[in-house]
C-alpha cells in the first residue's frame, strides 16, 4: 500500500515510493529506493521536502498515513472547485495557429543564438529580446491556446533553449490571469524569457548529462541561478521585475529554496510566479533519462506540493490559466476515446473543445472536433501519448 506521511516521520526500514518533489530538485540516482539508514534520512530531509509517499509492502508502515487514494482525492476535490472559474475569452485559435508557430521557432533561434554569444562573454542587448517578446504577449493575449501546446513539444538537445521559450509563454499567459497591468507583463514575459541565461556558464556535459548528477555537478548546476543575476545585473535596461524572475525561481515559500532561501514574502510575486511555472515546464518535459508527466498530472502535483513550496493562491491562478486539461494534451472520454485538448472554455475548465482521434480499442476514428459543453461524452481522465503510441505534434490545434 502506497500512503502519504510527513517527512518527520521518516525512518529506516522504510521504503520510499515517491521523493514527492521536481525531479531537477534532488540528485538520487532514483525516485525510489529503501531508507537503509539515518544517513539516507538526513540526506532525505535536507531535500526541503515536507511529506512523501512511502511503499508499505516493501518497508515498514506508518498505520495512521492517509493512503495515496486518500491523498489524491482531496487534491482532486480542490481542482473541481478551481474549474469553474477560467481565463478571459479569446479570439479564435484558428486566426492564430501559423502565427504561433512561426514566433515558436523564431523565439528558440533567438535565445540559442543568445546563450551562445553569452559563452562567448558577449552582452545580452535587450532592444534585440523585447520586440520578440512584445509579439510573444500579443500572441498570448490574443489566443493563448495558439502558443501554449508548442511548450511541450521540446527536443532533448535544445531543452535549455525551448524551456526558455514555453516558461516566457506560460508566464505570459499567468499574468494575463491574474489581470496585471500589460506593461508589467511585458517585464514579467522578459525575466521568464532569460531566467536561465546562467546555464551559458554551466558546462555542456552537466547540463545535457544522461544521468543523475554528482553532487559536484549539481552544485554546479545550482550555481545557474547566481550566474543569471550577475549576466542580468550587467544587462543596460534590464528591469527589477525582470531580474526577480530570474534571480528568484528556485525559491520556495517555505524557504527550502536556492540560492538565498528566501520565505513567504521575502520572494517578489514575479519569483513566486517563476518558480511554479518553471517547475510545471520541467517535470512535463521529457528529457533523455527522465520520462516527463501528464500536464495534468503536473498540475496536481503543483497544487499538493503548494502547502508548503508555493503560494497557493498562485498555484490556483496558473492552474486557471492554463486549464485542468491543458490544450494540447490527451484525455480519456467516457465513451472510451481519447481525444486531444483544443481550447479552454470560458464556463468551466472541466468542458474544454476536444478533438476525438483514437479508441481504446486500438484503432484511430475519423477525427471529430468535440465542445464538451454541448456533449454528452466527458473527460474521465488524463493520457499519455507515448502509452498509445500516438504523435503529439501531429494533432496540436489547428
Amino acid at each position: 500500500m502506497i500512503k502519504l506521511i510527513p517527512i518527520e516521520k521518516l525512518l529506516p526500514g522504510m521504503y520510499i515510493h515517491d521523493l514527492n518533489c521536481g525531479w531537477m530538485e534532488h540528485n538520487f540516482v532514483r525516485n525510489r529506493f529503501p531508507v537503509k539508514s539515518s544517513e539516507i534520512v538526513d540526506k532525505v530531509r535536507a531535500l526541503g521536502v515536507h511529506e512523501l509517499y512511502i511503499d508499505t509492502s516493501r518497508g515498514l508502515d506508518l498505520e495512521e498515513a492517509p493512503t495515496q487514494e486518500e491523498a489524491a482525492h482531496e487534491v482532486d476535490e480542490a481542482l473541481e472547485a478551481i474549474a469553474i472559474v477560467a481565463p478571459a475569452q479569446q479570439a479564435s485559435v484558428q486566426h492564430e495557429v501559423q502565427r504561433a508557430r512561426n514566433l515558436h521557432s523564431e523565439a528558440n533561434r533567438i535565445v540559442r543564438d543568445m546563450m551562445g554569444d553569452i559563452r562567448l562573454g558577449k552582452q545580452i542587448q535587450l532592444e534585440q529580446i523585447e520586440p520578440l517578446v512584445e509579439r510573444i504577449v500579443d500572441s498570448i493575449f490574443r489566443q493563448q491556446d495558439a502558443m501554449l501546446p508548442l511548450a511541450r513539444l521540446k527536443d532533448h538537445d535544445e531543452y535549455t533553449f525551448q524551456h526558455s521559450v514555453s516558461v516566457c509563454a506560460l508566464m505570459t499567459s499567468f499574468a494575463r490571469t491574474l489581470e496585471l497591468p500589460r506593461e508589467i507583463i511585458h517585464e514579467i514575459a522578459i525575466g521568464a524569457l532569460l531566467h536561465d541565461v546562467g546555464k551559458a556558464k554551466v558546462p555542456d556535459q552537466i547540463l545535457n548529462k544522461p544521468a543523475k548528477l554528482t553532487d559536484a555537478e549539481f552544485a554546479k548546476m545550482k550555481s545557474h541561478v547566481v550566474q543569471s543575476k550577475i549576466i542580468l545585473q550587467g544587462t543596460p535596461g534590464i528591469s527589477q521585475i525582470a531580474l526577480d524572475v530570474a534571480a528568484q525561481h528556485h525559491e520556495r515559500f517555505d524557504g527550502t529554496g536556492y540560492p538565498n532561501r528566501l520565505k513567504g514574502d521575502e520572494i517578489s510575486l514575479y519569483g513566486q510566479m517563476g518558480a511554479i511555472v518553471d517547475v510545471y515546464d520541467a517535470i512535463t518535459s521529457h528529457r533523455v533519462y527522465h520520462k516527463g508527466m501528464a500536464p495534468t498530472e503536473a498540475l496536481r502535483k503543483l497544487l499538493e506540493w503548494s502547502k508548503f513550496h508555493f503560494n497557493p493562491t498562485l498555484v490556483q491562478a496558473f492552474i486557471r490559466a492554463v486549464g485542468i486539461y491543458p490544450t494540447g494534451s490527451l484525455v480519456r472520454l467516457e465513451s472510451r476515446r481519447l481525444a486531444v485538448v483544443q481550447a479552454q472554455t470560458p464556463e468551466n475548465l472541466m468542458q474544454p473543445v476536444v478533438k476525438v482521434i483514437f479508441h481504446t480499442r486500438g484503432y484511430y476514428l475519423t477525427p471529430e472536433t468535440v465542445d464538451l459543453r454541448h456533449s454528452q461524452d466527458r473527460i474521465v481522465g488524463h493520457e499519455d501519448f507515448e502509452a498509445w503510441n500516438i504523435d503529439p505534434a501531429r494533432w496540436l490545434p489547428e
